[in-house]
């Protein structure tokens, strides 16, 4: 069939992006005409598909980019159980994904539980470990996640309004690891007019989630979740106001502080292995001096990323305030985190520990 300057676009991108995660044709048979099998032991690309129409999209191009380079495509579905409804919703998504062609496909019940931080983050993180224990088992080169230009700029908004900084307005990246999985993001550089103009080209249907407030007038969508609000309120808002493409704007601005961000993280990665000290039986400690030598963008993520390998992740609120147990030291107390730990100077070492153990822990020599 002739292709659409759509899907060709889209064949275009996933292409690139599994080359980017290592993953290229595996021999010349798949280079040639006709139907080529892909071998039993090739490597498996999973699709993650809720049954939307951007991860349908996804998963019909990704069916088709694997079978020219003879690797396997599955796909992974998630069944959030926040819906009345959800299972069906995802066994028919997982249908849809078999009729595509794509095997093995996966479908994983998840409980959300909530940790006080909002349902749509819990759901993040369910989906997450769903995904990753899928692609664990399956032996999985790399997950595809489908989102577009649309939801960077999203994104990008987002990160303004809860936080500041680079990292807020670099966005999504394209390629990262979690939990020891390989994730991809081919779409980002398609919105979604291109994924809903690829499912009509290809005759495939779609189901759309009712909390993404399709349909909603705006006088009735405050109780939506505020991805949805920024959707339907703030970008056509932003679209009249500057009158051009600002869904472009604010994701290729984003692909260009994402530079700026990777080279500031691996600074600060560089550091941080020069400011962790010996535990000594405490979760963390970090030397004060090294901290002080180090430019305060670099300090700021080095606390950051230290607390975070610990398992005591941050606000960057938290991380500022640790911060000033360098910066703006005057004998100041603990500093509260997550989870019950404390930051706390103590001479020249910032110690993370259970709250209230620092008084109580026998210091070391080193302190």
């Amino acid at each position: 069939m002739a292709y659409s300057a759509w899907i060709r676009a889209g064949i275009g991108a996933v292409r690139a992006s599994l080359a980017a995660s290592g993953v290229r044709r595996q021999d010349g048979r798949f280079a040639e005409h006709g139907e080529h099998r892909p071998d039993a032991d090739a490597p498996l690309v999973l699709v993650a598909c809720s049954g939307g129409r951007d991860s349908m999209a996804l998963a019909a191009l990704a069916a088709t980019v694997c079978a020219t380079l003879g690797v396997r495509c599955g796909a992974a579905v998630i069944d959030h159980g926040m819906q009345p409804g959800s299972a069906d919703v995802a066994e028919r998504a997982a249908r849809r994904c078999r009729a595509l062609g794509l095997d093995p496909v996966t479908v994983r019940a998840v409980e959300v539980t909530g940790d006080g931080r909002g349902a749509e983050a819990a759901a993040r993180d369910a989906r997450y470990r769903a995904l990753g224990a899928i692609a664990r088992e399956s032996g999985a080169a790399v997950v595809l996640l489908a989102h577009t230009s649309d939801d960077q700029a999203e994104t990008v908004l987002i990160g303004l309004l809860r936080s500041a900084g680079v990292d807020a307005l670099a966005g999504m990246p394209e390629h990262f690891e979690r939990g020891g999985v390989r994730y991809a993001r081919p779409l980002l550089d398609l919105s979604r007019a291109d994924t809903t103009g690829i499912c009509e080209d290809l005759g495939l249907t779609w189901w759309d989630d009712p909390t993404n407030g399709d349909g909603v007038p705006a006088s009735e969508d405050a109780g939506l979740p505020l991805r949805s609000r920024i959707r339907h309120q703030l970008m056509p808002f932003l679209r009249r106001f500057a009158g051009g493409d600002i869904v472009a704007h604010l994701a290729g601005g984003s692909r260009l502080l994402r530079l700026d961000k990777d080279y500031l993280d691996g600074q600060a990665d560089a550091a941080a292995a020069r400011i962790a000290l010996e535990p000594d039986g405490d979760l963390l400690r970090m030397g004060v001096k090294a901290l002080e030598r180090e430019h305060p963008a670099i300090r700021l993520r080095v606390i950051a990323h230290l607390l975070a390998s610990a398992g005591a992740g941050a606000t960057s609120a938290q991380v500022a305030s640790v911060e000033r147990l360098v910066s703006d030291w005057h004998g100041q107390g603990p500093v509260s985190l997550p989870s019950g730990y404390s930051a706390f100077r103590q001479k020249h070492v910032i110690r993370v520990c259970q709250y209230g153990g620092h008084a109580y822990r026998r210091r070391s020599r080193s302190d």
